[in-house]
């Protein structure tokens, strides 16, 4: 979006209202729905262009990163297929005259969300490889970016106004062994910690085998470090955690929670879990649901398995669980983490939270705690005639009653 601007080129999101313009689809090709998505989405501007509304239409991202040859075959009307790392070619195609020599990969990136707080990728691809997974084939191996490469960028965020930091990766907890061999995380957010007019810094991704347990030293000591963790658990049943290629045990699991708990007092936990991985049995399932029941996760999201192409189980395992099968198993998971997260929340009524007010929303201001990422948490609602707040300002809010996904508060 940067270089675009700096090409000349205004951006929007709204490719429904363009008339006789230039349309980009930033696909995603993790899982079936996801493609499913990007692929209806460029059929749907193709259309477009047909009837005259659109000008030009390009598609680039990791749908076509992995399957550009078929998408050039199948679908015609698309002026140019680009991958996931190949994206700045797309302004050669697009106007050679608008060149300018100030522009290059480096230029400033774009902020597309509020301006407050801001999402920071710290590193591309993994080394996992866990069976289900098509990530390590769309991005290839993991690149951790220079220490002082993503710390300039944290700097120039905060300059912009940006008080809170979303650091993300497709797996964080790896970051700098391909740097010199060590995993750096630990020094990483230390170091963004450290960075002026940051107040929140949120970790997202992290990986349950090999943890690095100087982490949790920084998120004890850091004020600015939120104490919430998102890491995807997948499973518990030994079963399934070694047909999945995960690397880890339900042992190791059980301590790596309890010593997470334990080393930062009061930590949220955000994971994800998976149903229906081929050979999942009924007592695989049981286990997974009284591993849901005793851990309590603050957060939990799941999801059915789809046999993804390229990947080791969508090469060698047969996908044997039912889809009626998986959705009934999905449905009683969710259920149970809906009750989980209900008593969870009951006990934050009554207390005082650091709020940070994201936007407002009718008769309500909507925030959020230190214990909730943008978009997939809980939110505070407060009411939005008793005072006036300022966006993106941070307040002591009163919580005063709870919901399942909800929280409602003062301030004071």
């Amino acid at each position: 979006m940067a270089l675009a601007e700096c090409h000349g080129y205004h951006c929007t999101h709204d490719a429904h209202r363009l008339q006789g313009e230039i349309a980009v689809v930033n696909t995603c090709g993790f899982i079936a729905d996801a493609k499913e998505e990007s692929i209806n989405t460029i059929l749907e501007l193709v259309e477009r262009k047909a009837e005259g509304r659109l000008r030009r239409l390009y598609v680039m991202g990791c749908l076509s990163e992995r399957y550009r040859a078929e998408l050039e075959q199948e679908i015609e009307g698309v002026d140019g297929y680009y991958g996931k790392f190949d994206y700045t070619k797309l302004f050669d195609d697009l106007d050679r005259d608008r060149h300018s020599a100030a522009c290059g990969p480096q230029a400033s990136r774009v902020l597309t969300t509020p301006s407050h707080y801001a999402y920071l990728k710290i590193s591309e691809g993994c080394d996992r490889h866990c069976a289900y997974c098509a990530i390590p084939i769309i991005t290839g191996r993991h690149r951790s970016r220079p220490i002082d490469d993503i710390i300039n960028e944290a700097r120039w965020l905060a300059a912009q106004g940006v008080k809170e930091l979303q650091v993300i990766a497709q797996e964080l907890t790896y970051y700098g062994v391909d740097l010199d061999g060590r995993q750096q995380i630990a020094e990483l957010v230390e170091s963004l910690a450290d960075v002026e007019g940051i107040e929140w810094i949120r970790l997202h991704y992290a990986y349950p085998a090999h943890f690095p347990w100087d982490l949790l030293r920084v998120m004890r000591e850091r004020p600015n470090v939120c104490n919430y963790l998102d890491i995807a658990l997948q499973h518990i049943s030994d079963r399934m955690l070694e047909r999945m290629k995960r690397h880890v045990t339900k042992a190791e699991t059980y301590d790596l929670v309890k010593r997470l708990r334990e080393e930062v007092p009061g930590i949220c936990l955000r994971t994800t879990l998976m149903v229906g991985f081929p050979g999942e049995t009924d007592d695989d399932f049981q286990e997974l649901m009284d591993f849901t029941r005793e851990m309590r996760f603050e957060r939990m999201g799941a999801f059915a398995y789809s046999a993804e192409d390229g990947t080791y189980s969508g090469d060698h395992y047969v996908d044997d669980v039912p889809d009626d099968v998986k959705q009934q198993r999905l449905d009683r998971l969710m259920r149970l983490q809906q009750d989980i997260a209900a008593e969870l929340e009951a006990r934050n009524e009554g207390r005082v939270m650091k709020v940070i007010i994201d936007r407002r929303e009718g008769d309500w201001y909507v925030g959020r705690n230190e214990y909730c990422s943008p978009e997939v948490d809980p939110e505070v609602l407060i009411p939005a005639l008793e005072k006036r707040l300022l966006i993106g300002h941070f307040y002591n809010v009163k919580i005063t009653q709870t919901e399942e996904f909800d929280l409602y508060g003062q301030v004071i």
